[in-house]
């Protein structure tokens, strides 16, 4: 089953494909997400031998989404310790056994023209 995320004015609406129509299936609050169009059935399985920097953009029964630039990545949602799931900016990576470690992703220094 096709899904994405519609981010707009605050909202975060899941839906879902069905018979070449887009229906809505869950609405909440975006949090930190942009406003955008997420196509998560585009994601691609998680590498466990890589470190993922990025948006958790949702969480289902199975999986953990994430945004890593302009692409998703799709981790298993039993490798995860079910407490420290949540969505936001994370780093995400993984043990020896395959379980995932997650922490808050480390803040990313720029060079800007100051006044």
């Amino acid at each position: 089953m096709k899904q994405r995320l519609v981010v707009m004015n605050g909202q975060r609406i899941l839906q879902s494909e069905h018979e070449g129509a887009w229906k809505n299936q869950k609405v909440d609050k975006a949090g930190e997400l942009k406003p955008g169009i997420y196509n998560i059935y585009m994601a691609e399985r998680a590498d466990k031998s890589k470190r993922y920097d990025g948006v958790v953009v949702h969480i289902d029964n199975d999986n953990v989404y994430q945004q890593i630039d302009k692409k998703f990545v799709m981790h298993f949602r039993q490798d995860f310790d079910m407490a420290n799931i949540m969505r936001g900016t994370k780093s995400i990576s993984y043990n020896d056994q395959g379980k995932a470690i997650v922490s808050a992703e480390a803040v990313k220094l720029s060079r800007g023209r100051s006044r």
